[in-house]
């Protein structure tokens, strides 16, 4: 039977689709996992009387108190998502908890989590954050790095979007020792992941009226691995016309994001690139506090602080930021189609940090964590963000 390909773009996700005898599946038929591939059912989101649910991962340092005022917020917005919450032991020798967490996630369709650590050196327990990305097939992640005018920082008026290749890499956790001494650690680049992370920075771009792609690479060095990522984002490239693209080594692009950031616009980059470059911004622009993450898959999406820092330092001292959290719940709420209590809460957060200037010290300000969410919900005491029965407060 012939199939008949389709490509759904919208904002937030870029997913090729197949129809076939009426049922939507995905293109992409093989789950990649680190280092074989296996193929996997596409599972429903579950959702009960118009209510999602949604997994929870606190996470390890500041994740649990962060996640403490996410389901604050929402409950006070009524916001018709309800939290399954799976710990992950850091300490754990095993991979039990995290085998639980990607069943859950799997049943749900998405995740909201903080930064998972993993203490254990064993080689057989996995990364939980890379492992997460990987079995679940999370293959870009977006970092949106806008300035806000009432932060204190190195420049203004940036903005600028990371689209990062999220399961090869350095990351595809290849290593090996191959004599006593001598450890080989691989760096997997493929085409079809190359094309389809270049493909969603470029879709991105087109939907979002976005003028230019740069791609990130190291290729004047690993011209097999590197190269062959440049060469896939130029072949992409030409499918759109419409969009600018150039390429630009990694180290100097760190030197150009702290000397002139508003040169790039939508950065295309490979898994250590993108963490390299994420950091670098956010740090210009504000620090690890401000801005989310999204990772996407072909089945699954989950919502992070982007910058994916524990915070271990300041866990209990009611002064870590949450606005991070917050923003990634935020996107979380877009992906689920509730968008009116994402512009409320989205609103909520812009007016604290902008107009009332209720700041965290990692901001320069004197504010605790609770002041920030009380401000957050005195704006949203303003509006009617209630849910009863599906109908949204501007529907009545």
């Amino acid at each position: 039977m012939a199939l008949r390909l389709i490509r759904a773009v919208g904002q937030d996700m870029v997913a090729p689709m197949i129809f076939k005898r009426g049922c939507a599946v995905s293109a992409y038929e093989l789950q990649h996992k680190v280092p074989v591939q296996r193929k996997v059912e596409q599972i429903p989101k579950a959702q009960y009387g118009g209510r999602h649910t949604v997994t929870m991962l606190p996470g390890g340092g500041i994740g649990p108190e962060l996640m403490s005022y996410v389901k604050e917020v929402f409950r006070f917005a009524g916001v018709p998502v309800d939290f399954e919450i799976v710990d992950i032991d850091p300490a754990s020798e095993g991979n039990d908890d995290l085998e639980y967490a990607l069943t859950t996630i799997k049943r749900n369709g998405v995740a909201l989590k903080g930064n998972i650590e993993t203490k254990s050196e064993a080689t057989g327990v996995l990364s939980r954050n890379v492992a997460i990305r990987n079995e679940l097939d999370l293959y870009v992640n977006v970092l949106h790095c806008k300035s806000y005018n009432a932060i204190p920082s190195h420049h203004q008026n940036v903005d600028v979007v990371i689209v990062r290749q999220n399961t090869e890499g350095e990351y595809a956790m290849l290593e090996h020792e191959s004599v006593r001494g001598v450890v080989e650690s691989m760096k997997v680049i493929t085409v079809e992941h190359a094309a389809r992370v270049a493909r969603y920075a470029f879709e991105f771009a087109r939907n979002n009226n976005r003028k230019k792609v740069t791609t990130i690479h190291k290729a004047n060095i690993m011209k097999l691995a590197d190269g062959l990522f440049l060469k896939v984002a130029r072949d992409v490239a030409k499918e759109y016309p419409d969009i600018q693209h150039n390429d630009m080594i990694i180290d100097n692009c760190c030197m150009q994001l702290v000397s002139n950031p508003h040169q790039f616009d939508v950065m295309n980059t490979t898994n250590l690139y993108g963490s390299i470059t994420s950091n670098v911004l956010c740090g210009l622009i504000g620090g690890a506090g401000l801005f989310s993450g999204r990772n996407y898959g072909d089945h699954y999406a989950v919502f992070e602080p982007g910058t994916r820092n524990t915070g271990t330092a300041i866990a209990g001292k009611n002064v870590a930021n949450p606005v991070a959290m917050l923003q990634a719940a935020v996107d979380m709420l877009y992906h689920l189609g509730h968008r009116y209590h994402a512009d409320c809460i989205s609103d909520a957060i812009h007016k604290t940090i902008e107009f009332d200037g209720i700041h965290t010290p990692d901001l320069g300000g004197q504010n605790s964590s609770t002041e920030v969410i009380q401000n957050i919900l005195q704006h949203l005491a303003e509006k009617r963000t209630y849910w009863h029965h599906g109908v949204m407060p501007n529907d009545l």
